[in-house]
């Protein structure tokens, strides 16, 4: 087999390519909402049938208690070589505010040399590189050098959990690694290799005070208004040096291994550039005093707020004592926090803080443990030559700030090591309006997946 014959058919399938990923965009598949069902259903079987025609075998869906999972393999080289599977997902998230969209979310555009579309990075064009890599060696020498498994989900922005799936079917899952192209370089002059994951438990809380609302004229100073017991209650989950205020909620927390994170301090660090270009807020948060930005964002466990729901917020005035307030608050957990655990006392200290004055309700709505992976692992390092092949580059290992549930179900119940190798851009606006996927990294993403799959047939 002859690696060279399956990156000409690549290069000489670019458009092709493009193509097909354009037509899989225009799919509304957005999880999150029940009208887009149809859509869901459309983009599995579009993936389906690509599959089955690109020559994978045992294509089918497989149910789960929401969207179902797309599952495709090639297994004919042999026992001896070593079988890959491919994770990523097909649901994207909703598009609003859709004013602020240059194009229309779903009339994927290519502008300066990106692809304008939602899903383009989150993950549809990331996923399809994974299977046009696949095709490549199909086409252009009939074989792949490894035995392949794609398990391609669609809740994955709806918060659904796969662990019983990927239990249910750990037979038929077995690999020696996993690969997730779901995530962006360090910055366009490095790629990066996500050494772990972080966990996260969000949560609601429901602050019921007046049985109805109140006129504050009438009331205001008598009645406790909800919403002030809201934001009090917030305020009291940080102290003034920027840590959770939760009792036991660091009790756990793994100190980050002193080796990474001298590593973590020689990969170079625009502070400025990362204010403007990615945050652009006039300064950025001190946070957890003691910690880097970079260990604050990978390797602590945070508290956020995401919305307070209650009272009058339209045009005018309007004054009003709710009777009812919803707040949503996640917090991002690192090894070895208990998504669990730190729900249980999330709800404690809640209780604690709330006055007798009002009724509360806590409520779990998602749970998802952290993962690390050694990143000294054969399959992490066939990755490493990966994106020296593919794009000339040297990644660089650093833990990922954000949750993928399914890392630490496939580390957990498959017992293998998982290969998160991103092919995006920090600037690709995931679950923003205008997201893009640059289409050098797209085509780039091909080769170096074709490059990994090489690279793993010689473990």
């Amino acid at each position: 087999m002859t690696i060279q014959s399956v990156l000409e058919f690549a290069d000489n399938q670019r458009g092709d390519n493009l193509n097909a990923l354009i037509e899989f965009l225009r799919i509304p598949s957005i999880s999150t909402l029940p009208q887009h069902q149809p859509d869901i259903e459309r983009a599995a079987n579009w993936l389906a049938d690509r599959m089955r025609s690109i020559g994978l075998d045992r294509v089918h869906l497989i149910p789960t208690a929401g969207h179902p999972v797309v599952y495709g393999e090639w297994a004919e080289a042999g026992p001896q070589a070593p079988t890959m599977l491919v994770y990523g997902h097909y649901d994207v998230q909703p598009v609003d505010p859709e004013d602020e969209w240059i194009s229309p979310p779903f009339e994927p555009t290519v502008r300066d040399g990106n692809l304008y579309a939602r899903g383009t990075s989150d993950d549809k064009g990331q996923l399809f590189a994974q299977v046009a890599a696949a095709e490549a060696f199909l086409r252009a020498e009939g074989a792949l050098p490894v035995n392949l498994k794609f398990f391609v989900e669609g809740q994955e922005e709806s918060g659904g959990d796969l662990g019983p799936v990927i239990e249910q079917h750990s037979a038929l899952l077995a690999c020696d690694a996993v690969v997730i192209s779901d995530d962006c370089f360090l910055n366009a002059q490095t790629p990066k290799i996500a050494t772990g994951v972080r966990g996260c438990a969000y949560m609601e809380v429901e602050i019921q005070g007046p049985r109805q609302d109140l006129h504050s004229g009438g009331y205001g100073g008598v009645a406790h208004n909800p919403l002030q017991v809201a934001v009090e209650m917030l305020a009291a989950l940080h102290d003034e040096q920027g840590r959770v205020a939760i009792p036991g909620f660091y009790d756990s927390v793994l100190p980050l291994p002193e080796d990474e994170r001298e590593a973590w301090g020689r990969i170079p660090f625009d502070q400025e550039k990362f204010r403007q270009q990615e945050v652009g807020a006039p300064a950025l948060w001190s946070g957890e005093q003691g910690y880097s930005i970079r260990e604050r964002i990978g390797a602590r466990p945070t508290l956020d707020i995401h919305g307070i729901r209650g009272g009058f917020t339209g045009d005018g005035q309007k004054t009003v004592i709710p009777a009812n307030v919803v707040i949503k608050v996640s917090m991002r957990l690192v090894p070895d926090q208990d998504p669990g655990e730190i729900a249980r006392l999330f709800e404690q200290r809640i209780r604690q803080l709330a006055p007798p004055t009002v009724q509360i309700q806590v409520r779990t709505l998602s749970r998802a443990y952290p993962a690390v992976v050694d990143h000294s692992a054969p399959a992490i390092q066939a990755a490493v030559a990966a994106y020296r092949q593919g794009f000339g580059m040297e990644p660089v290992f650093v833990r990922g700030g954000g949750s993928l549930p399914v890392v630490a179900n496939f580390i957990r119940l498959l017992q293998v090591p998982v290969v998160m190798m991103g092919f995006g851009l920090p600037d690709d606006n995931l679950h923003s309006p205008n997201e893009k996927f640059n289409l050098d990294h797209f085509y780039g993403g091909i080769n170096t997946s074709i490059h990994f799959m090489n690279n793993m047939a010689s473990l």
